[in-house]
């Protein structure tokens, strides 16, 4: 595959991931993973606990280097600058910008809701006030935080309530202009209606930027993603758009899980 536009089958590509591997150690936690995620869709990583979801999700955004004795193998390369985010001569900074990252539980920086969304943009080494002012702005009215917040932008962003909290880490992933946003399980921590506020942003989101998000909640999956993968013992084992996912998966074991028969 190596057209300059990366397209496949008419669709047009954001991530390849190639006979991935992934080592904590000497742990083999991701065995030969090949994934093909198109631009401006979601892709929801399903699987029961310890099958690798979140080991690949955090490989995409180089996360694992923070830790010593974690090693890639095989490629992921991102479209359209054929670049291999696993490649050690990628510094994972510029990784990080162009895959944005979000956890599970709110993290907001004890800083103010302004310099949290701010962030990235400084570290990228803007310092056009204006021209952050007017991101932070079109970031949080992207989460649709603006109104909530506009008037306390100098106020600790730990004031926020846990939802609030969460959209505005995702305004803050948003604001340097990312190619995907990477999902760790966004909605855990918070109550029902924070959940459905996250995910109508998913849905909105995904006209702009590529989405990857591991679930366990399989509900959550059908509403959000196009695709889905299923992962089992570190492996991919189905991965295909998410009404034949869960109609007619073409895996016994994906049945299995789907259907609540699982082990």
């Amino acid at each position: 595959m190596e057209n300059e536009n990366a397209i496949v089958n008419n669709k047009e590509l954001r991530l390849e991931v190639k006979n991935f591997n992934f080592y904590y150690g000497q742990v083999h936690a991701l065995k030969n993973i090949d994934l093909l995620i198109e631009r401006n869709k979601a892709v929801a990583l399903i699987g029961p606990s310890g099958c690798g979801k979140s080991t690949l999700l955090r490989s995409m955004n180089r996360m694992h280097d923070l830790y010593p004795g974690n090693r890639y193998e095989g490629e992921m390369i991102l479209y359209p600058e054929k670049l291999n985010i696993v490649s050690p001569k990628v510094d994972p900074l510029e990784v990080r910008m162009k895959i944005s990252m979000v956890f599970q539980k709110p993290n907001p920086f004890p800083k103010t809701i302004f310099e949290n969304v701010a962030y990235g943009l400084k570290i990228r080494g803007i310092k056009d006030k204006d021209l952050i002012a007017q991101k932070v702005q079109k970031s949080l009215e992207n989460v649709g935080l603006w109104n909530e917040v506009k008037n306390r932008l100098n106020q600790s962003a730990l004031g926020l309530s846990g939802g609030q909290q969460q959209r505005l880490c995702i305004a803050r992933a948003l604001a340097t202009d990312p190619e995907i946003i990477v999902f760790d399980e966004p909605t855990s921590a918070l109550d029902p209606i924070a959940t459905a506020k996250i995910e109508e942003l998913v849905n909105v989101l995904k006209k702009e930027v590529t989405i990857v998000i591991v679930t366990h909640n399989m509900q959550q999956a059908a509403r959000v993603s196009d695709y889905t993968a299923f992962m089992y013992m570190g492996e991919l084992i189905e991965f295909g758009e998410t009404k034949n996912i869960f109609t007619r998966p073409s895996k016994k074991l994906t049945e299995e899980y789907i259907t609540g028969h699982f082990g």
